[in-house]
């Protein structure tokens, strides 16, 4: 797609590797990158994701316009925070004490996960999103614009523009787009709440935000 921006994934797991194809169906050009190397993606990308670029997290982080954050949310601390200056970066992380153990910044209940990425990742506009959706649904639950059935992607950031961008590609891969206002609002729409892993239109995600 000319023009469109260039989508780097950091995590090749289940979710990371959801939306690489997801991405990839819809047109764009895709990095994906995990902390093993890009040997390790080999299979990979022959199985699931022909038409993906293995790479580095600094190269992907350095040749894409948005990067997906999809690694364990203890992990974050892992990137190069200085390498992310000025780039839109969507934060599908999700927190899980019983598998990650206890990260105090993370059970801080006044301020949610996201914000916390914003203040290690500080020159990057962070819109949290993508996370409250299961990882096969991502493929499954996929519906053309218009659809009064198309299923509702929450996001949550400080920055209008990035916000708009992330809007744009959320619909690109099937799903509409609801825009809950700056980062804090992302606690909404974290583990345990109402909204995470619920299947709602943009009308319903509205009206339980």
């Amino acid at each position: 797609m000319q023009n469109s921006p260039k989508i780097g994934v950091i995590g090749s797991g289940r979710l990371g590797t959801a939306l690489a194809r997801q991405f990839l169906k819809a047109g764009y050009e895709v990095r994906i990158a995990n902390s093993r190397g890009p040997e390790s993606l080999e299979l990979l990308l022959s199985v699931l994701l022909p038409g993906a670029i293995a790479t580095i997290v600094d190269e992907a982080v350095v040749k894409s316009d948005v990067i997906i954050l999809a690694i364990p949310s203890h992990q974050y601390k892992t990137l190069p925070a200085d390498a992310f200056a000025d780039k839109i970066v969507i934060d599908a992380m999700n927190y899980w004490s019983p598998t990650e153990g206890v990260i105090p910044e993370f059970v801080d209940e006044e301020n949610g996960t996201s914000e916390f990425i914003q203040s290690y990742l500080k020159g990057a506009k962070v819109v949290k999103s993508l996370n409250h959706v299961a990882y096969n649904e991502l493929e499954e639950h996929t519906l053309p614009s218009g659809d009064p059935k198309r299923r509702a992607i929450a996001i949550a950031g400080n920055d209008e523009d990035a916000k708009q961008q992330v809007s744009e590609l959320i619909d690109a891969i099937g799903f509409d787009a609801v825009d809950l206002g700056p980062l804090s609002s992302g606690k909404q729409f974290q583990p345990d709440t109402a909204l995470f892993n619920a299947r709602f239109t943009a009308k319903e995600l509205l009206a339980k935000a």
